[in-house]
């Protein structure tokens, strides 16, 4: 008879149907509940960030801790009204020149009309012909998608109020649950626990600072470009480019495509597309080569696959504001792996350890390969001979071939 404080062994298929099932089951959980976990994750990524504000107040400035909480969350509500409220007031003065628009985009349309009726031999009617079919379906769709629209504004201003309400209940009662998670685990894992609390709030306040930074950077050197281009209403369109920029790989291409669509608001000429296109091309390379890598990149290292794969499973999940939590979450994710035995080789799987730059002639590049051969060993990695020679990185010094030791 086996003891009671056995552990129960169970096949690798029995594993696995379990863990699908679970997976399932968290997705499923996911879905049905994003409206409420949505303003709630916010909430708590942006109560990380307010939290040195709220110690400023309150230890320099002896503020009470409320009154700490309340001026800080406050200062944040105000810092998003005004964005909102200018953005507000320049896209009025763009819907004025909806006529202007219009008229330009007309000039287009007629150009492209007269190159498809001489190359694909299609006639001007037959063409505003399928327009007008087009049109008729996307009226009707549009319909269908207003009326939803309109059942679910209510839910977004709710979620968007509770936000700040979410915020203010987090940071006031922070130390209750900090209380609350200690009792959750044993005494000697305790400091498993505040390493990981930790480590989870330097990567996800480093995340979300980078992203800041990125924002004003990117929204600045846009709007420098597009005014050294000459088009209108460059402020908006580099503040709006800096706001989409914020929505991994989808968002730079739609800021894009509004800023080439307002260059209507001036003239025909499509030298003001083609300007829109080379700034945000240049933007971009600074943002990807310079920013990213400067101010961006957490504690918590990630690789592009796992990044792009959470992203769209964000998305299919909740949408954009899926898309925007779901690199802090894996970055959470990941901090929570490392520590927990059983789950570190999936936090090695989301991590980054390729050696992130190589000498060539002096010069430093980019590297993003393995060296799968060492210096001083003659085995090759692609051939499994066997190998006893130490493989570094250059982020890591410790030999793969040995357990990590205690003062690592």
């Amino acid at each position: 008879m086996k003891p009671m404080n056995a552990t129960l062994k169970l096949p690798f298929y029995t594993k696995l149907a379990l863990t699908l099932v679970s997976l399932i089951a968290i997705f499923f959980t996911l879905y049905i509940a994003q409206e409420i976990l949505i303003p709630l994750a916010m909430a708590l990524l942006f109560s990380i960030l307010l939290r040195p504000c709220c110690a400023f107040l309150n230890r320099k400035l002896r503020f009470p801790h409320v009154i700490s909480v309340m001026v800080s969350v406050l200062l944040f509500v105000i810092l998003i009204v005004g964005i909102l409220t200018f953005i507000s007031w320049e896209v009025t003065d763009f819907i004025k020149d909806w006529n202007t628009i219009k008229r330009n985009f007309s000039i287009h349309l007629g150009s492209l009309q007269e190159f498809v009726r001489s190359n694909f031999d299609i006639s001007t009617n037959e063409q505003n012909k399928y327009i007008e079919d087009a049109t008729n379906d996307t009226v009707k769709s549009g319909k269908e998608i207003l009326g939803s629209t309109l059942l679910s504004f209510t839910d977004t201003l709710l979620n968007l109020t509770l936000i700040p309400i979410y915020m203010f209940l987090i940071l006031l009662y922070r130390t209750h649950f900090m209380k609350f998670l200690n009792k959750l685990v044993k005494p000697e894992d305790q400091n498993v626990l505040f390493d990981i609390l930790c480590q989870i709030k330097v990567a996800v306040k480093s995340y979300l600072v980078g992203l800041m930074i990125q924002l004003v950077s990117v929204a600045t050197m846009t709007t420098i470009g597009f005014m050294i281009a000459g088009i209108e209403y460059a402020v908006l369109l580099g503040v709006l480019t800096g706001l989409l920029n914020l929505i991994p790989y989808l968002g730079i291409l739609v800021a894009m495509v509004i800023s080439m669509f307002a260059t209507l608001t001036g003239t025909p000429d499509l030298s003001m597309m083609l300007g829109v296109i080379i700034v945000t091309i240049i933007v971009q390379l600074i943002d990807n080569n310079i920013l990213v890598p400067l101010v961006v990149s957490s504690k918590v290292e990630i690789n592009a696959m796992a990044s792009i794969v959470g992203i769209i499973i964000g998305g299919a999940i909740a949408g954009i504001p899926g898309m925007f939590l779901a690199i802090p979450t894996i970055a959470i994710l990941k901090v929570i792996f490392d520590r927990i035995e059983p789950l570190k080789p999936w936090g090695y799987l989301m991590g980054d350890d390729l050696p992130k730059t190589y000498e060539w002639r002096n010069i430093r590049l980019m590297n993003y390969s393995y060296s799968l051969q060492t210096e001083n060993s003659s085995a090759s990695v692609e051939n499994c001979e066997p190998t006893t020679t130490p493989l570094y990185t250059e982020s890591s010094t410790q030999n793969i071939n040995e357990p990590p030791t205690q003062e690592q």
